[in-house]
């Protein structure tokens, strides 16, 4: 295999990529999917369907650190992700079997794939700025334990599921947005834990079932790990450092452009 990786396409470009990427997400703590997936495609020429599919296992390991800790600090409503998870994981195992039947017709997957990934760019570049705005209206009385509406949660886990599973993309950044929109009375922190949280299993599942058809390149996700572990740990000392405002406003921005270039690109 590492005679394989040497043999990449200016493996040390996409390493340092991948640094980059993985210090965004350090500092915003959501785009890894949104990132990488639109950079494999447009910036290296990589299949749709084995962009999404790499970065999904990518975008699971990564996340899984950060899990970790949130969890430590108590910082996760293990009832909405139960609930959440519920909804998301039937959808995406849904969408993987889709994926493997219609497995044949690449062109028509990999023009589907695009169509999803730019309008769900477009959808978490809106999204991430108006975070703050919905949890700031009820910043005055916060809470770490809210009612779970399971309905609506399992729906948005659907929903969630979907999207993920066919563009990598959501499970930060859109699964913030569900979160505070449906419990904008819970804390900042436990939105963000509890999506953080969410995200490991859903993109390792999503991630695991592209490898069992074959969407995944392991040369790649080497090259991302290797640049992105770095970028993390630096990224996420620099989250102090940087106002939440402007990290915001960047990432939205980089999600906009990721969006034209995967619309663009022919």
């Amino acid at each position: 295999m590492l005679q394989e990786f040497l043999t990449l396409p200016d493996p040390a470009l996409m390493t340092i990529c991948g640094f980059f990427v993985g210090l965004l997400v350090g500092m915003t703590g959501v785009g890894a999917g949104a990132l990488t997936t639109p950079l494999l495609i447009s910036g290296f020429g990589v299949a749709p369907t084995v962009a999404v599919g790499t970065d999904l296992l990518f975008a699971g390991l990564t996340k899984a650190s950060g899990a970790w800790r949130h969890h430590r600090l108590g910082h996760v409503n293990w009832d909405i992700f139960g609930t959440l998870a519920l909804g998301s994981i039937s959808a995406a195992s849904a969408t993987l079997v889709a994926i493997a039947y219609f497995k044949a017709d690449h062109v028509a997957l990999d023009a589907t794939i695009r169509f999803v990934l730019a309008a769900t760019l477009v959808i978490s570049a809106i999204a991430i700025p108006l975070i703050p705005v919905l949890i700031v209206r009820h910043v005055k009385s916060p809470s770490d334990h809210v009612r779970v509406r399971p309905f609506w949660t399992v729906l948005m886990g659907l929903v969630l599921g979907v999207i993920v599973t066919l563009t990598s993309v959501g499970a930060g950044a859109i699964g913030v947005a569900v979160l505070s929109i449906l419990y904008p009375m819970l804390r900042a922190r436990h939105i963000v834990g509890t999506d953080i949280v969410h995200a490991v299993p859903l993109t390792l599942l999503s991630g695991l079932g592209h490898l069992s058809i074959g969407n995944i390149d392991y040369n790649i996700l080497i090259a991302l790990l290797v640049g992105s572990v770095p970028g993390i740990m630096i990224g996420s000392r620099l989250t102090s450092m940087v106002p939440d405002w402007l990290l915001r406003v960047i990432l939205a921005l980089v999600l906009a452009t990721s969006a034209y270039l995967v619309i663009a690109k022919t």
